[in-house]
């Protein structure tokens, strides 16, 4: 028999839109939500119940031990985070230092996070998990354009290289088109498609290729999941590309119905695997 706790939970909210749907759709599945901002990070209009800054998680640890909330998830950008602007409180402190000690690369700290967070007794929800409308539900093509015999090679290659780009965690996007046009480095995603807007500005009217964001092999998709929105379609407009493949279930997909119909104006395909 559920207690009102398990529907009780702690949302931590950074930078852009995703927060606000995040809030919207878990509200809706009927859940408690308890709504932290991130200092410099979060959107004003969210108004959250606390404001807390990085570094700053004791305060929201003792507010969340007071509301009886043993539930967080984490949804929103926070970029990259330099480590020598956070100022720690013991109990922040203690956490870092744990994550430090266990962490070998980027993926590995979201990992580390994660246990340092349920060793002092809170489970950490994946949004995707319990609001399944902020992605796309079921594999399969999305839109009203249709991948080709050579977008589907393009497809198949993009997945693979994601696959092996991912697992040296060297980023989670890659662009192909016949042959392996770009990866995602430290720059991130919109960098990397600026490059490749960049390298194909000159091209008039040949469209093809295509441009995958996929999460990456044991990734821990409780934080820091891939996430599409109307930016990325536009984007993937201007470097002349046919399509987007990104995972079911598991890639964040900001307004939804804005990115499926832009997607069918720009004719650009969407599917997911």
């Amino acid at each position: 028999m559920k207690t009102d706790s398990d529907k009780k939970i702690a949302l931590f909210a950074g930078a852009l839109s995703l927060p606000f749907l995040a809030r919207d759709a878990l509200r809706r599945a009927g859940w408690d939500v308890f709504v932290i901002g991130i200092k410099n990070f979060y959107d004003p209009k969210l108004n959250p119940d606390l404001v807390i800054r990085l570094g700053g998680a004791g305060r929201a640890a003792r507010e969340c031990k007071k509301r009886g909330i043993r539930k967080l998830t984490f949804v929103g950008a926070l970029g990259h985070i330099n480590l020598s602007d956070i100022r720690p409180d013991l109990w922040s402190l203690g956490l870092l230092l744990s994550v430090l000690k266990h962490q070998r690369g980027y993926d590995s700290m979201a990992v580390a996070f994660n246990k340092a967070l349920e060793k002092r007794g809170y489970e950490i929800v994946a949004a995707q998990d319990i609001a399944p409308e902020l992605t796309f539900e079921k594999p399969g093509v999305q839109t009203k354009i249709k991948p080709t015999a050579d977008d589907n090679k393009d497809i198949e290659r993009a997945i693979s290289v994601s696959h092996v780009i991912g697992e040296q965690d060297i980023g989670a996007s890659v662009v192909v088109d016949s042959q392996v046009f770009a990866v995602e480095a430290a720059e991130g995603t919109a960098r990397m498609l600026e490059r490749v807007i960049e390298m194909r500005r000159f091209r008039r009217k040949r469209i093809s290729g295509v441009f995958a964001k996929m999460t990456k092999p044991g990734q821990d998709l409780r934080i820091d999941i891939p996430a599409i929105g109307v930016d990325t379609v536009k984007a993937v407009a201007a470097a002349k590309l046919r399509g987007i493949v990104v995972n079911a279930k598991t890639c964040f997909v900001i307004d939804k119905q804005a990115v499926l119909d832009a997607a069918n104006q720009a004719k650009i395909f969407i599917i997911a695997i």
